[in-house]
């Protein structure tokens, strides 16, 4: 298998090789988010430990904290996925299942601080968030849409909008460090 091979291979398995993080998840959301789970787990188990051998009991328990267990982990797993990364060229904005969408450098062209509806589960009222908005140039009109997940954000017209609620928090400097990151890259490359 040539390198090559292996860069494709690794590409599909989302491994964070050679990649910079420019902006992160928001972790205090994701570790939020497992509660239910995790305490699901844990009746489960408490459930499958304190029923008879032969108890249907047992067996309920036993896949309750099953589930409870495998949606912790897929939830904890995301601690490791940023919003906004680079690697060699390419800016990778990870706003939907799978592999992020790699933007060549030279089309992302600056961030800029948004407002927007934050767009969190069970919340009939949705508040208003802080969001980040990435330009992208309009001369390549192939990049001015893409599927994303809604809850995630948006990408519509050449404008990718990252909801503030799903990521690091989003102030002057974080926007600030972004865009000079941005420069130097592209002053590099």
């Amino acid at each position: 298998m040539h390198s090559t091979e292996h860069h494709i291979l690794f590409d599909r398995l989302d491994l964070p090789l050679m990649r910079e993080v420019w902006l992160k998840t928001n972790h205090r959301a994701i570790l939020f988010g497992c509660l239910p789970p995790a305490a699901m787990a844990v009746l489960g188990l408490w459930m499958a430990m304190s029923a008879s051998e032969r108890s249907t009991w047992r067996w309920v328990g036993g896949v309750t904290a099953g589930v409870g267990i495998v949606i912790t982990l897929l939830l904890l797993s995301q601690l490791r996925r940023p919003r906004v990364a680079f690697r060699t060229g390419e800016v990778l904005f990870y706003l939907r299942r799978g592999a992020p969408i790699a933007v060549p450098l030279e089309i992302v062209e600056a961030f800029f601080a948004g407002q927007g509806p934050a767009h969190l589960p069970v919340v009939a009222n949705q508040p208003r968030t802080a969001n980040l908005v990435a330009r992208l140039s309009r001369r390549h009109p192939e990049w001015a849409e893409q599927p994303v997940k809604v809850a995630l954000g948006t990408w519509v017209d050449g404008y990718v909008t990252i909801r503030g609620s799903w990521c690091e928090p989003l102030d002057g400097e974080t926007i600030r460090r972004l865009n000079r990151r941005l420069k130097e890259v592209k002053d590099g490359a």
